[in-house]
């Protein structure tokens, strides 16, 4: 076999395989033996049919095309691991000549990876937003928690702001009462703003065993964006209870005695989100940085596939489990089609992007990942996804998905990288220091992940 390279772009190449006919031998045995297992031929036992007389009865053409298409995966893949190419996707194969006894060519058109220079990427610099808690975020973070243990007594009066009602719903859509439109002994905070926009105004001033009826825009069921005639009734009015704050509560909400313990703790905590915050804000504009030091032209099919794969997963995954479809959910995120369209390609361009950068500093860097770190991104994906980390792995490997959560971890340990050799201030003009190696990596992974979404590029040397 013979083959040649064709540059027909940086992210598309043209192969010519030339083989000789000798090298089908294999095939063309599989082929006859294969359509003797599907054939019947008078005087002849099942499978032991000659190929002379295959070749008479159901003509060469037959075996011909069956035995090139079990030879031209094979062969295909030959020229390409003899060219060493990174291709993507499956190719366009087109038969070019096949002499009966002589030669097979073909030639096989296939995006591949881009050749991509990195340059110093050490002199990245970026601000982030700097760690400060103030008394007033401390204050607010211990009233959450105050909240958290209010207790609840029934009253005799006209329902208020921050009461706690328990209340039956009936809705209608042109007169008619919905099928999943009814419910009853809902318990709602007045104020929450967590059921329909509108009910607050139409119990508010209600006592025990008063209704009312408004009209309002459903969020999901049958009827997910249409207007109702909503009825509500009121069958107990609660007043909520806070515990005073003092070193009982302290005692009541936490392992501390004190409350100032109890304060100081919660300072703490928001310092350590603010500094993760702060971390992945770092990375991430560390990242749109590196981006643009790197040329990186994108493959036209592969950036559609990538496209029409995150639609796929906003309509029918995200969208489809909120009751909505693209029309309403455009609706009500103020965009045209578009300007969801440039967004969507926006996305799409700047993840297929980053996971070339990141995959060629990997393999520059010669960066692995070991078993460890594996099983811990394993633990926090099946952590972030509901299931247990058994059955997280279990699906992983029926779905043959090992390699990209390898991938995953490898691209956050080339960022972690990136983000530790630039210089990283935030808006007091103070260095950053992102020095917990583990975390900063994965958190790093966490920001592709979030960059790169669902799709994954996959090389695939098959045909």
């Amino acid at each position: 076999m013979k083959s040649a390279v064709e540059t027909l772009n940086p992210t598309r190449v043209r192969l010519t395989v030339e083989v000789p006919f000798e090298e089908l031998k294999d095939s063309l045995d599989a082929a006859y033996k294969k359509i003797n297992q599907q054939v019947t031929v008078k005087g002849f036992r099942k499978g032991k049919i000659p190929a002379r007389v295959i070749d008479q009865r159901f003509g060469r053409g037959a075996v011909l095309e069956e035995a090139v298409n079990d030879a031209l995966p094979k062969f295909y893949t030959e020229a390409v691991n003899e060219a060493e190419l990174a291709v993507l996707g499956q190719p366009e194969v087109d038969i070019t000549e096949l002499k009966d006894g002589e030669t097979l060519n073909f030639t096989a058109e296939v995006d591949i990876r881009p050749a991509l220079e990195i340059p110093d990427f050490s002199g990245i610099e970026v601000e982030v937003d700097a760690v400060e808690v103030s008394d007033e975020d401390v204050e607010k973070s211990v009233e959450q928690l105050r909240e958290r243990f209010a207790s609840t007594s029934p009253v005799e009066r006209a329902a208020e702001d921050g009461d706690v009602v328990t209340i039956d719903l009936q809705a209608k859509v042109d007169g008619e009462v919905l099928e999943d439109g009814v419910a009853e002994g809902v318990s709602y905070t007045i104020g929450s703003g967590e059921l329909l926009e509108g009910i607050d105004e139409a119990v508010k001033g209600l006592e025990a065993g008063g209704e009312a009826t408004f009209t309002s825009e459903l969020k999901g069921g049958s009827a997910a964006g249409k207007e109702a005639e909503v009825t509500v009734k009121v069958t107990q009015v609660a007043a909520r209870e806070l515990p005073e704050l003092d070193d009982e509560f302290a005692q009541l909400a936490s392992e501390f005695d004190t409350l100032d313990e109890l304060k100081g703790d919660s300072r703490k905590r928001l310092e350590n989100m603010k500094q993760y915050d702060q971390a992945t804000q770092a990375q991430e504009r560390v990242l749109e940085k590196l981006l643009e030091l790197v040329e990186v032209p994108v493959p036209e099919k592969l950036l559609e596939d990538e496209i029409n794969t995150r639609k796929h997963n906003l309509e029918h995954h995200q969208l489809g489990q909120m009751g909505l479809d693209l029309a309403k959910y455009l609706e009500i995120q103020g965009k045209t089609e578009e300007e969801f369209d440039a967004e969507t390609n926006e996305a799409a361009v700047k993840g297929i992007k980053t996971q070339f950068v990141l995959d060629e500093l990997v393999k520059r860097e010669n960066l692995n990942v070991n078993q460890e770190e594996l099983t811990e991104h394993l633990m926090r994906r099946a952590a972030s996804s509901g299931m247990s980390p058994d059955q997280f792995a279990q699906a992983v490997v029926e779905g043959g998905q090992v390699p990209l959560l390898v991938g995953e971890v490898a691209r956050g340990k080339a960022l972690a990288l990136v983000v530790e050799a630039a210089t990283v201030k935030d808006t007091n003009g103070e260095i950053v220091d992102l020095d917990d190696e583990e975390e900063a990596e994965e958190a790093a992974a966490e920001t592709v992940e979030a960059v790169v979404e669902a799709a994954e590029v996959e090389e695939k040397p098959e045909a």
